[in-house]
């Protein structure tokens, strides 16, 4: 009797946890820094103590930041991904 051949798995494309962890903790230092420079900057240039007006342009700084630093992290997290693929087929065609 001859058994069918097993499906092989899959490639997994996910990059590895640590750099996922990684990727997100500069997201989110980088929100924070932005977040700081934004605040600052505006309320040094304000002569008239407006703490609101920093705080709101503090807040879009962060976004801003975070949303710029995120675009790089998953671009960088794709490459990653795309790079382990490419030679887990290059070792597979070796072998």
């Amino acid at each position: 009797m001859v058994t069918p051949p097993q499906p092989s798995s899959p490639p997994n494309a996910a990059p590895p946890l640590l750099a996922r962890v990684l990727a997100i903790a500069a997201i989110v230092i980088g929100g924070l820094c932005g977040g700081l420079i934004g605040f600052a900057v505006t309320d040094v240039s304000c002569t008239d103590g407006c703490t609101g007006t920093a705080s709101v342009v503090g807040f879009a700084s962060a976004i801003g930041c975070a949303i710029g630093i995120a675009i790089v992290a998953v671009l960088a997290l794709r490459a990653m991904a795309e790079w382990n693929e490419k030679e887990a087929r290059q070792r597979a065609h070796l072998e």
